[in-house]
């Protein structure tokens, strides 16, 4: 997780290039979103209250596997080089593919930047590049009857693998910070490596309608959205601070799902600017960053 040397997402351009499919990579959601943190029994207990359950333990690192639905969150404590800070932050999102090999290639080829990968005994090699910061974008394509944790994981004894989501809680995407005037690299980098689209300004979702909304080509049940955000007017450049912010969670019905998490222990930001309604709702904020945006999204 050493990606301080990303400034500007280089991706080559060719003029006369050949107009690809609207999914190249077969893009088919979000199979796994990771935080990074020294303290990851206090971030078990946040997402114990969100309703996620630990379901198994990484073979040979400290790395635990939680999950509801078909939400997949992995908490990362194994620290490779450099200490792992106690505010946890979002260190990865492992998109599935059609072909995880293959769609490595294509982004390297369109100028993304590898990440060199260092597999130990009994461990999958998942090919994966450099995203914002000092995050990773992994590639999946063993999803379905096989998956990779099958592999690299075991299963927590006596407990349910399977645990049903909260309020049919779903994927709906990642909340990203970026530094300012960085809006169009960063909507070219997702556009030439996957696919993404902009939605129209008058297309918002949830309750904080900032900055720039970019659409994944995935099918609708399991599409996803990124939300590019720059600081306010008249703040210094914060490049640098350039992240992964949160994780929105999708509900078909926002104020059933805030009220079984409110039942939980989850408190939600109440505020002349934010305010829990039909289309959106916000968790306070744990640990110093962790925090979750819930969004109205019915599936079909």
């Amino acid at each position: 997780m050493t990606a301080t040397h990303l400034s500007t997402p280089t991706v080559a351009l060719d003029r006369e290039q050949i107009v690809e499919g609207l999914n190249p990579l077969g893009l088919d959601g979000i199979e796994f979103i990771e935080y990074a943190t020294a303290k990851p029994q206090a971030l078990g207990q946040v997402l114990e209250n969100m309703g996620f359950k630990p379901v198994a333990r990484h073979r040979s690192r400290e790395v635990l596997l939680y999950r509801q639905g078909a939400i997949n969150i992995i908490v990362n404590a194994h620290a490779k080089g450099a200490p792992l800070s106690d505010k946890p932050v979002i260190s990865a999102i492992a998109l599935r593919v059609r072909d995880a090999a293959a769609a490595y290639k294509r982004a390297l080829d369109r100028g993304a930047w590898g990440v060199p990968t260092h597999v130990e005994v009994m461990e999958l090699n998942i090919p994966a590049i450099h995203g914002v910061g000092k995050s990773r974008i992994y590639f999946i394509d063993r999803h379905k009857q096989f998956s990779i944790y099958d592999v690299d994981f075991t299963p927590i004894p006596g407990v349910n693998q399977h645990p049903p989501a909260t309020a049919g809680l779903h994927f709906f995407g990642v909340v990203q910070y970026i530094g300012n005037d960085r809006s169009d690299d960063w909507t070219e980098f997702y556009r030439e490596l996957f696919g993404f689209t902009e939605l129209p300004a008058e297309q918002r979702f949830g309750i904080l309608p900032k900055g720039r909304i970019l659409r994944s080509p995935c099918p609708p049940e399991s599409r996803f959205y990124i939300q590019l955000i720059e600081p306010e007017a008249g703040v210094l450049d914060v490049e640098d601070d350039e992240g992964l912010q949160r994780v929105g969670l999708g509900s078909a019905d926002v104020l059933a799902t805030v009220a079984e998490l409110g039942a939980r222990g989850v408190e939600f930001v109440a505020s002349k600017s934010v305010q829990t309604s039909e289309r959106g709702a916000l968790t306070k904020t744990w640990l110093g960053g962790v925090s979750f945006e819930i969004v109205h999204d019915v599936r079909g």
